[in-house]
């Protein structure tokens, strides 16, 4: 089996979110596998800069609208191809600046996803199945079955992940021309949506197989309120859609060996956690009592992940005794609105605007309580990578956080987080202190601190699910 992994982004060579993490964890699990996966990324110039490249010698002319692109292959390794078009991709970010997203994005995604399909002949790759990810993508699935309808690629079957369906590549009609397709795909039951272009839509339509990040998300977007609107197309694809939940590398992230983080330990010998507590309430000059609960935000500063009931709910939990740590960058009001909690609470509560691997790592390992007030959460890897560090989540009830986290049980006094359902501030206060009661229970919180450890959310399972549905949308394109 060949596969081909199509992503905007992959860990570690570029990385705005989760969606890095993943399609980088799942090439390397591929590869302890022994499969024969490949991965295709834009040439962006934070790649260029930090990554020794080989020039493949090879060369690429890319139809987008009326106009042609000229392209480079480059390699890293054997396994990673990297497309180069300085027009599109030599800039300071991925997608957009916090004043917006690029205005020619339509044209830049379209070029890459021509390009990973005409990189593929240059190559010599011939997939048995492209495996796209993200609305960036969701053109190919469309184009290999018709402007790529060729004999190269038909046996090749297409996977679309959505990894969030609150980004879906929208744009004016005027850009539909960039994408070569004829105006028979303008239509409601092809890429048009309410007037406009929905580039994910073409993935939703035309690829063999859809996945999403979670069973729970799986089946939420098939409904009005998470569907942003595709709930409809979802629902007539619901027998291809499948929920696989997303893991983590555990090499890569192992508090046994996390050279980033003050001291090590492990499931046998979690003594080392407190030393990295103490060692992040000082590297953030937290005041107080230092034995009060320690809670923790890492993500994206958006009202997607409950910035709004999360602003709401500092001033209370304060007030009962919490600490908070937290280091993100999103939008600019909620930019401002943390800093504000920051100077009004100073000595209680710590901001870092932007994004920091090595302070995650130290916040992680240090916490007590990860924070996940998420108005919906897709999979998410905070919360994985929390337990794997012994620190307990308190989350929203919804998508892969209900699916990963066992919500503690009062009676038995066992669980590995804590879980609200109501998307409301009252209901997560109320939520942390439920954590807060038990957190002082010693011999409770440590068992809670035993039990997240030892989940296994490792890609293994993951990869294997993906490999079962390779072989199944492989199978029904050959059929």
């Amino acid at each position: 089996m060949k596969v081909l992994i199509a992503t905007p982004e992959a860990s570690p060579f570029v990385k705005t979110g989760g969606l890095a993490d993943v399609t980088g964890a799942l090439l390397r699990e591929f590869r302890r596998m022994d499969i024969d996966a490949y991965l295709m990324l834009p040439l962006y110039s934070a790649i260029r800069d930090a990554f020794y490249l080989a020039d493949t010698g090879m060369r690429l002319t890319v139809p987008v609208g009326d106009r042609r692109y000229n392209s480079r292959i480059w390699s890293y390794g054997s396994d990673v191809y990297l497309i180069e078009c300085n027009e599109f991709f030599e800039r300071p970010e991925l997608y957009g600046t916090p004043e917006g997203d690029y205005p020619d994005n339509a044209a830049r995604f379209t070029f890459y996803c021509r390009a990973v399909l005409e990189a593929c002949m240059a190559v010599g790759i011939r997939p048995d199945v492209i495996h796209c990810n993200d609305w960036q993508t969701a053109l190919m699935p469309l184009y290999v079955k018709t402007l790529y309808r060729t004999e190269f690629f038909s046996k090749t079957a297409t996977i679309m992940t959505i990894h969030n369906l609150g980004y879906q590549g929208l744009f004016d009609v005027s850009d539909f021309p960039l994408t070569g397709l004829g105006w028979e795909w303008f239509n409601p039951e092809g890429v048009e949506f309410y007037g406009r272009v929905n580039l994910l839509k073409a993935g939703l339509i035309a690829s063999d197989i859809i996945t999403t990040v979670s069973p729970t998300y799986a089946r939420e977007i098939l409904t009005d309120e998470y569907g942003f609107g595709l709930d409809g197309v979802l629902r007539k694809r619901s027998s291809d859609l499948y929920g696989v939940i997303n893991g983590i590398d555990y090499e890569e992230w192992d508090p046994g060996r996390d050279g980033s983080i003050p001291a090590n330990y492990n499931l046998s010998d979690i003594s080392g956690k407190a030393l990295c507590r103490k060692a992040l309430i000082d590297e953030c000059s937290l005041k107080g009592n230092r034995d009060a609960p320690l809670i923790a935000f890492v993500g994206r500063l958006s009202a997607q992940k409950g910035l709004d009931i999360l602003l709401e709910s500092v001033g209370d939990i304060v007030s009962m005794g919490g600490r908070f740590i937290i280091l993100g960058k999103g939008d600019e009001h909620f930019h401002k609105g943390v800093l504000g909690l920051a100077e009004k609470y100073d000595g209680s509560v710590y901001v870092k605007i932007g994004y920091d691997e090595a302070f995650a790592r130290r916040i992680y390992a240090g916490s007590d309580i990860f924070l996940m007030p998420s108005r919906y959460e897709p999979c998410g890897l905070g919360q994985l990578i929390a337990m794997r560090y012994g620190t307990v989540p308190v989350a929203r009830k919804t998508g892969g956080l209900a699916d990963t986290i066992i919500d503690y049980n009062p009676l038995k006094g066992d669980g590995t987080g804590f879980l609200f359902e109501d998307y409301k501030a009252s209901a997560l206060r109320e939520c942390l202190r439920t954590a807060f009661s038990v957190f002082v229970d010693k011999r409770r919180w440590r068992g809670m601190i035993i039990s997240a450890m030892g989940m296994d959310f490792s890609w293994k399972n993951s990869a294997l699910r993906y490999v079962e549905l390779y072989d199944t949308a492989i199978k029904g394109k050959r059929a």
